[in-house]
């Protein structure tokens, strides 16, 4: 027979899922219209991919979750377009994701990239310029479709191939929730991480950090990024960082990341921190570390006191006052 066969072309997408709502209405708005969707989420030691992997189990999106951490430390040594705020370079981060979220299109054989971005809904990463910049520097201008605010933007490729159906796309801009908020209520999503969620280099206090970090330490591993995020810091000289346990939970982390050629120590007799001085130092600043941990401990406070000290495998006991805390301050990080 000669009869005639056409094959039907899937239109595929691929979806960047944060976990926060905007991005979960975007890739609803897609996923209404017949195509098959893909998310994407990434990692890095600054933000995770829990509450994406939650959102998309929500509207049964399959997930793939990609480590950008080595692109990520490298961009943000010297980003670009700068810091915001604190230490989050926003603009350079979203062209990073975004230029890794086109190799994954290619990859899959997507035809485009969705986003949850609203014009105007942050000052600094979607301001129209931004958002112009971003798509540019990304090298995937034509192919990222912003769904929510679609209306308000230039055009793009699926758009003009009507493999998207425009009068579906919305007009969204600005910083009101209000139609967000409608539209989960009506698809009846409730399980979402708010808008000013999750990236610990938003952070005040973790940038504090970082800054101190990169600034005497510009060869750091990730380990040293997790780290910042646990107890007090203190910077007794340029090399060296005492780090104290706030609670038992600061205590157990420390512990787990400690390594050989760390400095390891808690008091013998009272209950107390566990302080870690990471790669290390020479004796007077293991008494120093040890003054800073019976500071906040249970021992009395004007008395000698002993001091388990551990080095890789030899563990010895040193005795220590508290310092007092006038005497710490000029160190708090």
């Amino acid at each position: 027979m000669g009869g005639k066969y056409c094959k039907i072309l899937k239109i595929k997408a691929i979806a960047l899922i944060s976990g926060g709502l905007d991005s979960i209405l975007a890739a609803k708005l897609i996923l209404e219209q017949g195509i098959e969707v893909e998310g994407v989420a990434f990692k890095t030691p600054f933000f995770g991919a829990r509450k994406a992997r939650t959102a998309a189990q929500n509207i049964g999106l399959p997930l793939f979750i990609i480590d950008i951490t080595e692109e990520h430390l490298e961009m943000l040594k010297a980003p670009r377009y700068g810091y915001g705020k604190n230490m989050n370079p926003c603009i350079d981060c979203h062209i990073l994701m975004l230029k890794i979220a086109g190799k994954r299109m290619e990859a899959i054989g997507a035809d485009f990239i969705v986003t949850g971005e609203v014009l105007g809904q942050r000052p600094m990463s979607q301001g129209r310029q931004s958002l112009g910049v971003v798509a540019k520097k990304s090298g995937y201008q034509e192919y990222i479709l912003r769904p929510l605010s679609a209306k308000l933007l230039a055009e793009t490729k699926p758009e003009r191939e009507g493999k998207v159906a425009q009068q579906k796309l919305l007009d969204l801009q600005g910083r009101s929730r209000k139609r967000q908020l409608e539209m989960a209520r009506q698809y009846g999503i409730t399980n979402y991480s708010t808008p000013a969620g999750g990236c610990l280099l938003t952070d005040p206090m973790f940038s504090k950090r970082l800054k101190d970090l990169f600034a005497h330490h510009r060869d750091f591993r990730v380990r040293d990024i997790e780290l910042l995020k646990f107890g007090r810091h203190f910077r007794i000289n340029n090399t060296t960082t005492v780090i104290v346990g706030r609670n038992s939970s600061d205590n157990k982390a420390i512990q787990r990341l400690y390594e050989e050629g760390d400095i390891l120590i808690y008091m013998t007799h009272f209950p107390g921190p566990t302080v870690i001085v990471p790669y290390g130092g020479d004796e007077e600043t293991c008494y120093k570390a040890a003054a800073i941990c019976a500071y906040y401990s249970d021992a009395p406070k004007d008395v000698e006191n002993i001091a388990t000290c551990t080095i890789g495998k030899n563990v010895t006991l040193i005795t220590t006052k508290a310092f007092h805390r006038e005497d710490m301050e000029r160190w708090i990080i």
